[in-house]
């Protein structure tokens, strides 16, 4: 790619796009995998691209096979030790290929690539790229400030406690079984369903973050369902069906592992129930673009929300994009439509 294109790209004409995934996080090899069929949708779309990993650089197009071929697993976790340093020396060495596109497609998930970080080094540049923007990206990723402000926005969602070494405390006051994860973080990696305090202790220590600390959220027994945002409308529904007790890193990733309907077989109240909740969390967080918003509904039929992710997984085998054919968007437009909706943003 060179010469940044000019402002009349919105146009409907090819793109030059900047593919960024893999960087420095527990969920490095779900955003490889993301990215490379992300890339792959857009060439089938008509666009000129370009991978870029935010720790390693521009990734050659032949190496895109052989990452995809690799699959995915949660092999990459060390990933998360590698730090911003990482990061700041992979953008520096793609800074080229970022400046000479119309837009970066970030493919990233976990860590600097979904926190906030990597937006705010884009948006410094001047590269405008699809998704949301820094504080965004950095509420939706800590689940304790999220939930704060789903609260706040009268959205539901189970009751929750965030500590060091709290799980006796958390056992008595949400009860058991009880849900542990990380406070930030996403693919359920580290996330486990524990039914006893000596239990929720050792799950702690796994999910604790630099300062020790972990969530203790309140189990809730029910179906599971996921909503798209796209450009502020909802897709319509997805019901999971996990061959384990919940949707953990097998579950999503692992063939076989569970059951995804698109659209959810339910009554049309709760569908549009679900769709006007998950509009309602993607504002409130202040979302841009595209997102997924996570939900239980238990077994007397009330929603209760999990979780917003700014920047949900991209496969073509993804939740998001099962929504977006639900609806009649295959891939490659729905990839062509995030990334025009980050150039418009970045024109105005």
């Amino acid at each position: 790619m060179s010469g940044r294109a000019s402002n009349g790209r919105e146009d409907g004409r090819p793109l030059r796009i900047a593919v960024l995934m893999g960087g420095a996080s527990e969920e490095r090899g779900v955003s490889l995998a993301s990215g490379c069929q992300v890339a792959a949708a857009l060439r089938e779309a008509g666009h000129e691209v370009a991978c870029v990993d935010p720790v390693a650089g521009v990734v050659p197009e032949e190496d895109e096979a052989r990452i995809l071929a690799a699959g995915i697993s949660d092999a990459d976790a060390s990933a998360a030790t590698w730090g911003p340093g990482a990061v700041a020396a992979g953008l520096r060495a793609a800074n080229g290929v970022l400046r000479d596109a119309d837009v970066a497609f970030l493919a990233l998930h976990g860590g600097a690539g979904e926190d906030g970080t990597v937006q705010a080094v884009l948006q410094a540049s001047g590269i405008p790229y699809a998704g949301s923007g820094p504080a965004a990206c950095a509420l939706a990723m800590d689940k304790d400030l999220s939930k704060r402000l789903l609260r706040d926005a009268g959205v539901a969602t189970p009751d929750w406690m965030v500590g060091a070494g709290a799980g006796e405390l958390a056992a008595r006051r949400l009860g058991l079984p009880l849900v542990v994860k990380p406070v930030a973080g996403g693919s359920s990696v580290r996330l486990a369903v524990v039914s006893s305090a000596g239990e929720a202790e050792a799950a702690a220590e796994r999910a604790a973050d630099s300062n020790g600390e972990a969530m203790y959220e309140r189990y809730v027994k029910g179906r599971e369902f996921t909503v798209g945002i796209l450009e502020e409308e909802a897709l319509p529904v997805v019901e999971i069906e996990p061959a384990s007790d919940f949707f953990d890193f097998r579950c999503k990733y692992e063939p076989g592992m569970a059951v995804e309907t698109a659209p959810a077989r339910i009554p049309q109240q709760l569908a549009a129930q679900l769709q006007s909740v998950a509009r309602r969390v993607h504002r409130a967080l202040r979302l841009q673009h595209f997102s997924r918003v996570d939900f239980l509904v238990d077994e007397a039929g009330r929603p209760w929300c999990l979780e917003a992710n700014a920047l949900p997984g991209l496969t073509a085998a993804s939740l998001l994009p099962k929504a977006a054919q639900a609806a009649g968007i295959d891939f490659p437009a729905l990839c062509d439509r995030i990334s025009r909706a980050g150039l418009q943003a970045g024109l105005r």
